[in-house]
């Protein structure tokens, strides 16, 4: 168990053997489509065994509360990100190179979960649970380390800006804005992604390459 999370948003019993792994799997895919279907706070625990076919107690065998099974749905969008961010951000190769793997990434990011109606349920519980929020909190904050690790080499002596701050500001105002396009229609979303995009060419890096 992650001491730093709170229980409650924690496995109560992690599965080990594969037809325990596949419960918790059919459990979570359950999840996933009344999350869906009505959002996180529209759901209940008798409703997701009801759907997954298991007894109501197989779900409380692995998951002490809804928050938990948010947060296990929450880490596999947050890892398929920090996946691709990683990528992504090994084959930076100057700052402005730099710039256009964020743009390029935020259009990934935007393609991927446009189409998924679980994503923004299950994000949107983060932001009403504040022991979920922390966990939001943190992807963002482990987005960020991932760039800043990538663009390190790149950046000039002696740069005057706060660069680990403004990198986790950026990482979280580009998931937010990323899901503020997908629950917009498609033709505001692309304008908006793109004068989005423009801000971070503009402000990114500036005070820090003069």
């Amino acid at each position: 168990m992650n001491p730093e999370k709170p229980t409650r948003v924690e496995f109560r019993k992690r599965p080990k053997q594969e037809r325990s792994i596949q419960r918790v799997d059919v459990i979570l895919t359950a999840a996933a489509q009344l999350i869906a279907d009505k959002g996180v706070s529209g759901m209940k625990m008798t409703e997701i065994a009801a759907v997954a076919g298991v007894p109501i107690g197989s779900v409380y065998q692995y998951f002490p509360e809804k928050a938990a099974i948010v947060t296990a749905l929450f880490d596999r969008h947050a890892v398929l990100v920090q996946q691709k961010t990683k990528e992504v951000f090994a084959t930076v190769t100057s700052l402005d190179h730099a710039l256009d793997l964020i743009c390029g990434t935020i259009d990934w990011y935007y393609r991927e979960f446009r189409s998924d109606p679980t994503y923004m349920g299950v994000w949107l519980g983060t932001e009403m649970d504040t022991d979920l929020l922390r966990l939001n909190i943190e992807h963002s904050n482990r987005v960020a380390e991932i760039f800043l690790k990538g663009i390190e080499p790149f950046l000039p002596p002696g740069t005057a800006i706060d660069l680990p701050a403004r990198a986790q500001l950026f990482s979280h105002l580009i998931g937010a804005s990323v899901r503020l396009a997908i629950m917009s229609d498609k033709a505001l979303a692309t304008r908006m992604l793109h004068e989005w995009k423009l801000v971070i060419r503009a402000t990114l890096f500036a005070d820090g390459r003069q």
